[in-house]
């Protein structure tokens, strides 16, 4: 009906939907948000439930939560949002994680924690994000994949409002949504780090929107810069990000869910808003032109490179550029399409690119739901290192500019592995950092690691562990800081003095070469759940087993993905000796009967078995993930 057209005195009749019983909320990690109170939809009868299946590495994801906002709010005593924590990464199945992420959002709803996918398999979800409308009777009136849906579901509640209304089936009050108590920290959940001139270092300190100064020892609060609470305006943030230095002195701040860019000037304190509107950028917008007239899309970091500013836009996939000469924005590399394809920048795909790190001819690329650490760089036009053309012109970005891979493979392959790059393997890194050596260092987020990756040498090393959640990195001198986002800390580390100390520690951890027999080889992965726990296969299979080799021709057949954890791999002919790499996971829960929401634990592991062929080498390779191995 057109906006114009004068209400009717009384409202039609909504349309007759499908009557379809909702199925029970079911997740292992029990309810966030509620006061420890659990809940089944029985309890929620009477009012408007809207499931928003999620998980918190999905850029997507997080566009809908701020989709939802004013909604939520506008209709809080009749619609109750449940969001459904539904992980991707290994990491996003952790309890913690999830708890910190509902913090680190701001999520303002009860959340139900599913790591094993449960209630998603029962509501047939295929994609992140998805919401699901409950009407007041618990029954599903509508489905919606993906983002931009807030108005037509705003629409909905209304017609499901005046019509259970008039029925006597809606229940207005208070909803579930219990919030946590607040942490006193100086930081909550920072994302990036930058060194001033004069020393101390910036810090976006996202959760609490606002921009950190700090004394050089990283622990010191010099001045905050922003109210703190969520906005626009010339004293405020929302969820800031990435944080670049000017030439002028000035600092670029990436704005994430303001979608724009922010000037600081730690000289006078004065912010002001260089490039985005506030609006979030869809298809068919302008990609190019007056950097105040066009949209952006989550901006997650910025870096400044060949005479430009350099921006992460993980929320649609691309590169863009802002060059403060000419007050203009432009994209520069990516389709918007969500992948990894190397190539020319125009032609490349990216996935959630969410790090960025100049360093001399290459801007280094965290792209973080590929896995995979990617660079631009010119394509051939003589490049001289200075974002200058051979012939010392300025060339156009995008023009003449290439994308390649130097760690990653794809969407759905990951975890923590060490060794060449081909086979190397990381886990939604955030951030990236250039080192003094040439090499680079990678924020590896979800596997709580600090990663290096050597262009010299092609391999992949681990610098360090037990950093919870890093999300960027930034040289102090002969130190490395990094942005324990997870902690709320900046955690100082001290460098090896030169690069090959790393390569040696990680060489010396290599397991020694296992003598294989030529043709059949059958692997074993063995796995017994703990006592009192056991493979839970009510949702179909609980374990994954992942295989692959270095060089691929290795294995003549066993490669790829399965669920048993036991193969037959046949070795090469001509091939005497390579890297077997396996990946295996299982899952557990408590076998008690009597407890209807058992604890579960996902079991993972991932080993690079150096293999040499020979007449006298075993047939038999086993692997022990959880549980004793016994000799055959």
């Amino acid at each position: 009906m057109n906006d114009a057209t004068p209400a009717p005195a009384q409202p039609p009749a909504p349309a007759r939907r499908a009557r379809v019983r909702a199925p029970e909320l079911t997740g292992k990690g029990g309810w966030l948000n509620t006061g420890d109170t659990s809940y089944t939809l029985a309890d929620l009868r009477g009012r408007i439930v809207i499931l928003d299946f999620w998980t918190f590495c999905c850029i997507n994801c997080l566009h809908v939560l701020d989709e939802l906002r004013e909604l939520e709010e506008k209709h809080r005593d009749t619609v109750v949002i449940i969001g459904v924590h539904s992980p991707k990464f290994v990491h996003e199945a952790e309890h913690q994680a999830v708890v910190d992420a509902v913090e680190r959002y701001e999520v303002h709803h009860p959340v139900l924690d599913d790591p094993e996918l449960a209630t998603w398999k029962q509501y047939a979800v295929r994609a992140w994000p998805t919401l699901v409308v409950i009407d007041p009777e618990g029954y599903v009136v509508a489905q919606h994949a993906g983002e931009g849906h807030a108005h037509a579901i705003e629409r909905l509640v209304a017609e499901l409002e005046a019509e259970h209304a008039a029925k006597g089936t809606l229940r207005r009050g208070n909803g579930p949504y219990v919030p946590p108590e607040p942490v006193p920290t100086d930081l909550r959940f920072p994302g990036k780090a930058l060194v001033l001139p004069g020393g101390n270092i910036l810090v976006s300190d996202s959760t609490r929107h606002q921009l950190v100064e700090l004394e050089p020892d990283g622990e010191t609060v010099v001045r905050r810069i922003g109210s703190g609470v969520r906005g626009f305006g010339p004293d405020s943030f929302s969820e800031p990000q990435g944080l670049a230095l000017l030439p002028d002195g000035r600092v670029i701040v990436a704005d994430t869910v303001n979608h724009a860019l922010r000037a600081y000037d730690p000289v006078s304190g004065a912010v002001e808003t260089v490039a985005g509107t506030g609006r979030q950028w869809w298809q068919g917008s302008p990609d190019s032109g007056p950097a105040l007239e066009v949209d952006l899309s989550s901006p997650w970091d910025v870096a400044w490179w060949a005479g430009r500013v350099w921006i992460a836009m993980a929320g649609v996939h691309q590169l863009w550029t802002y060059d403060p000469a000419t007050g203009t924005v432009r994209a520069a590399a990516g389709t918007t399409n969500e992948g990894l394809v190397d190539g020319p920048a125009a032609e490349a795909w990216f996935a959630q690119p969410s790090g960025l790190a100049a360093a001399g001819d290459r801007l280094w690329v965290a792209d973080s739901e590929t896995s995979a650490l990617r660079y631009v760089e010119r394509d051939g036009s003589g490049s001289d290192g200075d974002g200058q053309d051979g012939d010392g012109q300025e060339g156009q970005e995008g023009d003449g500019f290439a994308v390649r891979t130097a760690v990653g493979t794809g969407l759905f392959d990951f975890g923590h592995r060490d060794g060449p790059a081909a086979q190397a393997l990381l886990q939604h890194p955030l951030g990236v950092t250039a080192l003094p050596d040439g090499s680079v260092a990678v924020s590896d987020t979800y596997n709580h690691a600090l990663r290096r990756y050597d262009p010299a040498t092609g391999e992949v090393t681990t610098l360090a562990t037990d950093l919870r959640e890093p999300s960027g990195a930034v040289l102090a001198g002969e130190d490395i800081v990094v942005v324990e986002s997870a902690r709320h800390r900046l955690t100082r580390l001290r460098l090896p003095d030169e690069a090959v100390r790393v390569e040696a520690v990680a060489h010396r951890t290599q397991r020694a070469t296992t003598d294989v027999a030529p043709g059949a080889l059958r692997l074993e992965v063995v796995f017994t759940a703990p006592n009192g726990q056991k493979l839970d296969t009510r949702y179909g299979p609980s374990t994954r087993l992942l295989v692959s080799a270095t060089p691929p021709e290795l294995l003549a057949e066993g490669s790829g993905t399965g669920t048993d954890l036991s193969r037959e791999l046949v070795l090469a002919d001509g091939v005497t000796e390579g890297v077997l790499h396996v990946s295996a996971m299982a899952a557990s829960c408590d076998d008690d009967p009597a407890n209807e929401y058992p604890a579960c634990h996902v079991h993972q592991q991932d080993w690079g078995v150096p293999v040499r062929v020979t007449d006298t080498g075993t047939a038999r390779l086993a692997l022990v993930l959880a549980g004793l191995e016994v000799d055959r």
